[in-house]
């Protein structure tokens, strides 16, 4: 069994572990606990330490739960807590960019979730603070688990030099990202509760916006949350059959099994290993609501069917942006040469 093998099965019984946690023991957005499982399970290398994990989780727990801060501001000069919340937003992704830093996708939730939650209920802006940091724990420890049962054998590891990003091409990528975001956050201010997915959804958006480009956005963009709809809705549909915590665990693996073996190159395909892990995270986007609604007897599927158009139409924005963008600084390169020819 080699390497690629090795990390698909981890991917896949990391994930039903995690689904076990989550909902075996109804975390607070178990959805979200599930969904940082999953970038832990796709990080290449070792897995972090289970008490390192921990402590990360407390640490992320209170940075996000800090993000409660711009509620006040959000709530009592709403424009001159969207144009700071812009400023810092760009900041942290310049710096992100610049640096690669893992914790740059903790700071966006904490600038941009956080505080939409907290502007409906502050306990709830909470909750979703604790439940990223719950996360976290979680994924270490379902990482560790499952590099146990299949570890790699011992090797040199040589250490990839960071690739270094120029202030223009970081300052490019931090726009993009910001101008992807910045309106569905707007829009979710208007009404919280309908359209957090959907800006948690715009925060992955985001990322792969600034890292991608025009060409290769629809794809990336559009198609990998095309596939997690797609995923959710074979899950839920299996899970309909007999809905049941192992069932649901069950469909889970089975679905990471599928996307496992492309994102790690069992099973090459045209599509980058981020777009599949993004279609997991949208998977579960998608599918813990859903599980959430019809515990409260609301209609699945027209709520589901009402995320996932707002989840195309977000990433179709997302792509627009990036064509629109690229354009622009085409244009004013193409300007910049005629002005000193």
């Amino acid at each position: 069994m080699d390497r690629a093998d090795k990390a698909v099965l981890r991917l896949a019984i990391g994930l039903g572990a995690a689904v076990l946690i989550a909902y075996g023991f109804a975390l607070q957005a178990p959805f979200v606990v599930c969904a940082v499982a999953v970038l832990l399970l796709c990080k290449p290398g070792p897995p972090i330490p289970f008490l390192k994990g921990a402590v990360m989780g407390v640490v992320i727990a209170a940075l996000l739960a800090a993000g409660v801060l711009m509620v006040p501001i959000l709530e009592n000069y709403a424009t001159t807590g969207v144009l700071l919340t812009g400023a810092l937003l760009y900041a942290v992704l310049f710096a992100g960019a610049r640096s690669a830093g893992p914790l740059t996708i903790f700071l966006v939730i904490a600038l941009t979730a956080i505080p939409v939650a907290g502007v409906a209920d502050q306990a709830l802006g909470l909750a979703f603070a604790s439940a990223f940091g719950v996360g976290l724990a979680t994924g270490a420890l379902v990482s560790g688990f499952s590099h146990a049962l299949f570890p790699d054998p011992p090797a040199a590891s040589v250490a990839a030099a960071p690739v270094a990003v120029s202030p223009e091409a970081a300052s490019w990528s931090a726009l993009q990202a910001t101008l992807v975001v910045m309106p569905v956050l707007v829009l979710a201010l208007t009404n919280p509760a309908s359209y957090m997915p959907a800006l948690i959804k715009t925060v992955t958006l985001g990322q792969q916006a600034g890292s991608t480009n025009a060409q290769s956005a629809g794809r990336e963009l559009v198609g990998s949350t095309l596939m997690g709809a797609l995923m959710a809705t074979v899950v839920w549909f299996g899970l309909s059959l007999r809905p049941n915590l192992w069932m649901l665990t069950l469909w889970i693996v089975a679905a990471a099994l599928w996307a496992g073996a492309k994102l790690f190159g069992v099973r090459p395909t045209s599509f980058p290993p981020s777009f599949w892990s993004n279609a997991l995270i949208t998977m579960f986007i998608l599918l813990g609501p859903a599980i959430e609604d019809a515990a409260v007897g609301k209609d699945v599927y027209k709520a589901s069917a009402t995320r996932v158009a707002l989840f195309v139409a977000v990433a179709l924005y997302a792509w627009a942006t990036v064509w629109v963008l690229e354009r622009w600084r085409a244009s004013r390169s193409r300007a910049l040469v005629f002005k000193r020819t």
